[in-house]
């Protein structure tokens, strides 16, 4: 509440249970409010971003901004398609004068569309594509994303995250974490190879038996995780998570830590 007295360019509404909505101007300006409070030492639960619709003679109406995109030619195909699933219309399309091993689009796309999809261009382009935003008005409702995201692997266990655990779930998706970080039930830790989410157990560790032999002493070698930053993180998290935010981590969790709960909260009908 006081970050609004001083910060015009945001809006707070009081909710319920300690909660607040935060209005702003896009991910970014919400990143650094919410990393100026971590630094400040606040711990704090955050759902992901929202646009803002309007409702004009009867019509839902949200924000579509005008996107320009240069990318090698190779990489294309996997902007189109990706762009194609975040409601995105190219409006235009050609070599870029002087490279012609270079294309550039043009394109409309949903607010909502091109959150998160950032860090996702700059991976689908290997760092080499350029990409630039700006708003364009508020148009007809385009309707639901396509599949812009797969599925999560969710911790069923506590305590302390095992090697031994995580070199069996390396084959299902991307990791999140490292062997000797803490999870707890409901924790996100890593992405599901698939488009649903999978119950795994981190925390599990190896039987021992009364006979050792050196072949049996395995040399875990696992690879590099996927450290999300707060920005990243904003951008990821699906309706049915939250980003916990403390000063020493920054973690993803499903919204309803039972196993039991989700489950039946997933075959509610969906708006």
């Amino acid at each position: 509440m006081a970050e609004a007295e001083t910060n015009l360019a945001i809006n707070v509404i009081p909710g319920l249970s300690e909660s607040f909505e935060v209005q702003g101007r896009g991910e970014l300006q919400l990143g650094i409010l919410i990393e100026n409070m971590r630094r400040e030492g606040f711990e704090l639960s955050v759902s992901p971003p929202k646009v803002m619709y309007k409702i004009e003679n009867g019509v839902k109406r949200e924000p579509i901004e005008e996107v320009t995109i240069e990318v090698n030619e190779e990489h294309v195909g996997l902007v189109m398609e990706a762009l194609s699933h975040r409601r995105a219309e190219v409006t235009d399309m050609g070599p870029v004068p002087g490279n012609d091993d270079r294309t550039r689009l043009s394109l409309t796309c949903p607010s909502r569309g091109l959150v998160g999809y950032r860090s996702v261009f700059s991976s689908d382009t290997r760092g080499t594509g350029f990409m630039h935003r700006a708003f364009l008005n508020y148009k007809k409702y385009r309707g639901a994303l396509g599949n812009v995201r797969k599925g999560v692997l969710v911790s069923m266990g506590y305590g302390t995250i095992t090697s031994h655990a995580l070199m069996s779930l390396e084959a299902r998706g991307t990791l999140f974490v490292t062997p000797g970080m803490e999870a707890y039930d409901g924790m996100i830790i890593g992405e599901h190879s698939r488009e649903s989410d999978l119950d795994v157990n981190p925390v599990r560790n190896k039987e021992l038996t009364n006979v050792r032999a050196a072949c049996k002493d395995e040399n875990v070698k696992l690879s590099p995780p996927r450290l999300m930053t707060l920005e990243e993180a904003i951008g990821y998290v699906a309706s049915d998570e939250l980003i916990e935010v403390t000063p020493k981590a920054i973690r993803l969790r499903k919204k309803y830590l039972d196993v039991g709960k989700r489950k039946s909260m997933s075959k509610k009908p969906k708006e």
